[in-house]
């Protein structure tokens, strides 16, 4: 699923078959010897670990969490969506629960938790992705979830009452994901299917311009569907916050509290808490809010921030654009569980110094800032490495302005 089947996956036409050519299609893997023997200084017997990976893409970071635990900790347990552990049949239920996956459930993950801290105090650790939901944003690390950072302190809590020495690691883990030749044919025709299944006309030659309007003409279709004026005009930097600000005014008006006294990820948190206290008609709207705030903050400030782009972004913008919009066929669904990469790829792989819980004074707050912090610095050295060494193919931005 990862690498494909050697001897086929450069071979026509077996190398069109993604169980032959891959379905991850990642060639190859950059994991110095130095950036493993890290991660297995921190796990094993007597420890309890929290594996902590980037979450840049779905299905392929997977692939990347069994390939790096089968070198480091083959029995870790790893944390997945509900819906694919338990929204797939009892079958397939079946088959992720004897590969020990956890579960992660909205508003109950109590079960879950107990069982990661136990797991992890038998020293074969636990993955999970502290970014939450895959951003397809690989050089940006979003903001980070407690939960390791919180289980770890049980499990270390746990670990003294029997060991006075016993440790705990939050053990970050960062990939970056490289197309291995040029693949704009390959997006180009990806593009053009998007284009068609969102009913949008195509008037630009140039890839990152298309993709910058099928962002505009979305934008405008999520405004005009909350009535709220926005000027095709303007930069799309700007139209986003303006169209923010206002359906994050109407949802702190939903949901009777202030919203110039909450930063945009606490309204959030507010109003999930909100939904799973509440009933009513203010439901459905609240709900409705929520979830196109969600997807237009997919696309944040690093989408601007410079003026070239790459082809890897570019692939991720169409990928988040069609996990995003793109519904109802057989094909979608499929690319939903599976999304085909362009080409053939290689993983970056680093290991950012780990957190030891153990001898961090610190709060939780201030433990998740620090953990990102080292997960961002590792990114963004790997990226400046690879661009110093022109594995980047870069195209003009058409999203930057100064």
């Amino acid at each position: 699923m990862l690498r494909g089947v050697p001897g086929f996956r450069d071979l026509l036409p077996f190398n069109r078959l993604a169980g032959l050519r891959g379905i991850a299609n990642v060639r190859h893997l950059d994991f110095p010897d130095g950036e493993q023997r890290r991660l297995k200084a921190v796990s094993g017997p007597g420890k309890a670990t929290f594996i902590t990976p980037n979450h840049p893409e779905f299905f392929t970071d997977w692939m990347i969490d069994k390939e790096i635990v089968s070198r480091v900790s083959p029995l870790a347990a790893s944390w997945a969506t509900n819906g694919v552990v338990n929204g797939l049949g009892r079958m397939m239920q079946k088959f992720w629960l004897a590969n020990n996956l956890i579960a992660q459930i909205p508003g109950n993950s109590a079960a879950a938790k107990e069982h990661s801290v136990e797991w992890a105090l038998k020293g074969h650790g636990v993955l999970l992705h502290p970014e939450g939901g895959v951003g397809w944003h690989g050089n940006f690390v979003a903001p980070l979830l407690p939960g390791a950072v919180e289980m770890g302190l049980e499990a270390l809590k746990r670990g003294r009452e029997t060991d006075p020495h016993f440790k705990t690691w939050i053990a970050p883990v960062v990939w970056k994901l490289t197309f291995t030749k040029d693949v704009y044919s390959a997006l180009a025709r990806e593009c053009s299917y998007v284009e068609r299944s969102l009913g949008i006309e195509r008037i630009a030659d140039k890839l990152p311009e298309r993709i910058h309007h099928i962002y505009a003409v979305l934008l405008t279709r999520d405004a005009s569907a909350y009535d709220v004026q926005s000027d095709p005009n303007a930069f799309y930097a700007e139209r986003q916050r303006e169209l923010l600000l206002e359906l994050r005014r109407r949802l702190a008006k939903e949901i009777s509290i202030d919203a110039n006294s909450l930063d945009p990820s606490e309204l959030l948190r507010r109003s999930r808490r909100w939904l799973k206290e509440s009933a009513g008609e203010g439901q459905k709207q609240a709900r409705r809010l929520m979830e196109t705030i969600q997807r237009l903050q997919r696309v944040g400030p690093w989408a601007w921030a410079n003026p070239l782009t790459t082809q890897e972004e570019m692939a991720e913008h169409l990928k988040r654009i069609r996990n995003d919009y793109c519904k109802g066929t057989l094909r979608d669904t499929l690319n939903h569980f599976a999304p085909q990469p362009a080409g053939p790829r290689c993983a970056h792989i680093r290991v950012p110094e780990p957190l030891g819980l153990h001898a961090y004074d610190g709060s939780i707050d201030d433990a998740v800032v620090e953990l990102r912090r080292r997960m961002q610095e590792a990114v963004t050295a790997m990226v400046s490495e690879l661009e110093a060494a022109g594995g980047f193919i870069s195209y003009p931005n058409p999203f930057y302005h100064c």
